[in-house]
């Protein structure tokens, strides 16, 4: 006689978890043969009982979350949120039951407590579907590099605005008509704050970080840019730069003792294996000291992609408590500085406007190297009426204090009619 069934209480029933909850009948056979025990689906907890969701037995329904919670083997956590999820998941951990999340808001906030809660209970926290959906990229960082020292981390890790950065470069539109298309095809919410200020992208290099680099980084860590900016001028700058623009999601070493963990708008050389990510997917590259460069790529978004790796945590936490075993606890032993933006440097595009005459070129030269920054390349192209010239500065390395001084006194010069923007290069 096999194991008994383990009981799966699932919180939250949107897009994500009405797939889990699909895929966890309809597969049941599999998913069993995997686990080494059946897997009962007990309950699906909601916040609106009357609400129509078709698949589902309306039997299973509740709007006792903590009621469900007390009844489960294993709690699937989908809610999004930090509250209830924090109370919700920290009861079902208190009480022996092993929790798989997709809530990166909530890993990047209240991460150290969940891990510890989790130690301290001896049961599984996994949140493999947290960054970057059906992307194994947190079991690829947190365990197939256990062995290797990472020194970067750099992502295409939100679909939203990879999608809308793309149709502004493929098809020439602006940010609110890229946009527009994405909330109508089901790629952004109807509020796409989150991903447009890059606080979704946040959430995850937190996550991210903290397990590349054995370091505790919390989303207030993260020094953050979105695209909001961003115009069909500085995109078409950055093709004739042999660039595209990309939301990049960073995070790497800073000397021995430090990690620099960002995200912000940056231009990437064509050549770079994240200028080919298009549309609403997802990746991740990460360089190690032996293992060199790896992509993550993959599906970033969409109920049935992200059950996948709901689906997959779920399967090793039935065989951990059928078999014995554990996921990995919190690696937080290097317990590295977090760096200040100050202390990362990076090359820039800085696009001008400025009057179309002798010796301009001089100032612009004089004013940037004023500040100890160093021009690579200067392109100069006739802007409306003939006095007007757009001038496109390309910087060596420098850091983000003396690049913004930079701007600030480029401004001021009398031959600048405006700086245009200041957009970071990435990946040379």
């Amino acid at each position: 006689m096999g194991a008994p069934a383990l009981r799966i209480g699932l919180l939250g029933c949107g897009n994500v978890g009405s797939q889990v909850a699909r895929l966890l009948t309809e597969h049941a056979a599999d998913l069993a043969a995997r686990s080494g025990t059946g897997l009962e689906l007990v309950g699906v907890a909601v916040r609106d009982l009357g609400r129509d969701r078709p698949g589902i037995d309306p039997a299973l329904l509740t709007d006792d979350a903590a009621g469900l919670v007390d009844r489960s083997d294993v709690v699937v956590e989908l809610m999004g949120g930090l509250e209830p999820a924090r109370t919700l998941v920290l009861q079902a951990i208190r009480a022996g039951a092993s929790v798989v999340t997709g809530n990166k808001a909530l890993l990047a906030q209240h991460g150290p407590e969940l891990f510890a809660a989790a130690d301290a209970a001896g049961v599984d926290l996994h949140f493999e579907a947290a960054v970057a959906g059906a992307v194994p990229v947190v079991r690829g960082v947190r365990e197939s590099l256990a062995g290797d020292r990472v020194l970067r981390v750099v992502g295409v890790v939100n679909g939203t605005t990879n999608f809308v950065l793309d149709r502004m470069t493929t098809h020439g539109v602006d940010l609110a008509a890229a946009l527009a298309e994405a909330q109508e095809l089901g790629y952004a919410e109807a509020d796409p704050s989150s991903d447009v200020d890059g606080a979704d992208a946040a959430a995850k290099i937190a996550i991210l970080a903290s397990l590349a680099f054995h370091t505790r980084v919390s989303l207030a860590d993260v020094t953050r840019d979105g695209i909001r900016e961003i115009r069909p001028a500085d995109v078409a700058a950055a093709r004739e730069q042999g660039h595209v623009v990309k939301l990049l999601a960073i995070a790497e070493r800073v000397g021995d003792d430090a990690v620099a963990v960002r995200v912000h708008p940056a231009l990437l050389p064509l050549d770079h294996p994240l200028a080919a990510v298009h549309g609403p997917f997802n990746a991740v590259v990460v360089e190690a000291e032996a293992a060199g460069r790896l992509m993550f790529y993959g599906a970033g978004a969409g109920g049935q992609q992200s059950a996948s790796a709901v689906l997959g945590d779920v399967v090793a936490a039935a065989r951990h408590r059928v078999l014995g075993g554990k996921s990995p606890s919190e690696s937080a032993y290097a317990d590295l500085r977090v760096a200040g933006p100050e202390e990362v440097r990076t090359r820039y595009l800085v696009r001008l406007r400025v009057d179309d005459r002798p010796g301009v070129l001089a100032q612009i030269a004089a004013g940037v190297a004023a500040r100890g920054v160093s021009i690579e390349t200067v392109r100069q192209s006739v802007g409306d009426g003939g006095a007007i010239a757009l001038l496109t500065v390309v910087t060596h390395a420098a850091s983000e204090e003396a690049l913004a001084a930079t701007a600030r006194d480029l401004a001021e010069l009398e031959p600048v009619q405006a700086v245009l923007s200041v957009l970071r290069v990435e990946g040379t």
